[in-house]
């Protein structure tokens, strides 16, 4: 029996939306069904004393087809536990920076992170896909008036993300023929002050883009393809019309090898990486999203039991190691 704890986004615990359209909700069940000691708690509940490590939690149960949490508080070391998923939704602001390095305090050899914090601190979850040149768009970064425009009329068209937004708020497509370059680009900078990422339009987009699941260095087969809604370019609402079965290339396959090492060591465990074309656009790494619930019911799979038997397999291994170095 481990004791697992799940720190989880505000929201999630104010209306504990613990759906099966939550990826949190399927990895928490699967460690319950497991006999598991599992807790919740917040960014804002994790605290330090001197140097030591601790969290407000919840403890959290089964309650028939539905997870349920102790409305009494428990406050825990964080080393008492033998994992910790790091889960809150971005944007990676100083709240969540600030969580990110509570958790770096904790002793890695007693309890593992996923994700390491020092690396969803460092590693932007746009800004990540550069560290992989070779299976990327084209792109640039910046807030300059003059970069932006020159890339544009290079290119086309492309595609403009804020750095710390996710679900696909705040991403605009634009061409080069436009009425509203001008006013697109003030709004998606800020007047021109705030960073954004620029990436050359993949025309596959029409077809959708895959969320490839990266789990302690695999990348599963199991798969779906985001597709857009009628009224714009991109995924942006969760549901059946919009979540596709898709099946990876022989391309897509080879991504696993191009990026497991790396991912591992800056303790990467989970990642859902956004394909199109055999490209990535995005590395998600802070609550990557694994779509449980759709995977189980296109491939007739327990998809969540098979993602904690790879937790597990990492996990015991690392363990393993530890002691042997000890």
């Amino acid at each position: 029996m481990k004791n697992i704890l799940f720190v989880i986004d505000d929201i999630e615990y104010k209306y504990f939306e613990f759906n099966k359209l939550v990826t949190n909700f399927w990895l928490i069940w699967e460690y319950l069904n497991r006999g598991n000691n599992v807790f919740i708690t917040l960014k804002k509940w994790l605290y330090q004393k001197r140097n030591i490590s601790f969290c407000i939690s919840n403890k959290v149960y089964k309650f028939e087809d539905d997870i349920k949490f102790d409305k009494n508080i428990v406050n825990f070391r964080l080393e008492d536990f033998d994992m910790i998923f790091f889960r809150p939704d971005p944007p990676v602001d100083i709240d969540y920076i600030n969580a990110g390095y509570i958790l770096s305090n904790v002793n890695k050899s007693k309890t593992l992170i996923l994700n390491n914090p020092s690396a969803i601190i460092n590693k932007n979850e746009k800004l990540y896909i550069n560290e992989f040149q070779d299976i990327i768009p084209d792109n640039i970064v910046s807030a300059d008036e003059k970069t932006i425009k020159n890339f544009l009329f290079e290119k086309k068209e492309i595609i403009i993300k804020p750095l710390n937004r996710c679900f696909g708020s705040g991403v605009f497509y634009l061409n080069d023929s436009d009425k509203n370059i001008n006013s697109i680009l003030i709004s998606a900078t800020n007047n021109y002050k705030t960073q954004v990422m620029v990436q050359e339009y993949l025309p596959e987009i029409k077809n959708g883009d895959k969320r490839l699941i990266y789990v302690c260095g695999k990348i599963f087969d199991y798969c779906v393809s985001k597709v857009a809604t009628n009224n714009d370019f991109k995924f942006n609402e969760h549901n059946k019309d919009t979540l596709k079965f898709a099946q990876l290339t022989r391309e897509e396959k080879l991504i696993e090898q191009k990026v497991k090492e790396k991912f591992e060591k800056d303790g990467i465990y989970l990642a859902g990486l956004d394909v199109i074309d055999g490209k990535i656009i995005e590395i998600n790494i802070t609550s990557p999203c694994f779509f449980i619930n759709e995977i189980n019911n296109i491939f007739n799979v327990n998809f969540e039991k098979i993602i904690i038997d790879r937790i597990e397999e990492y996990a015991n291994k690392r363990n393993e190691a530890v002691l042997e170095f000890v």
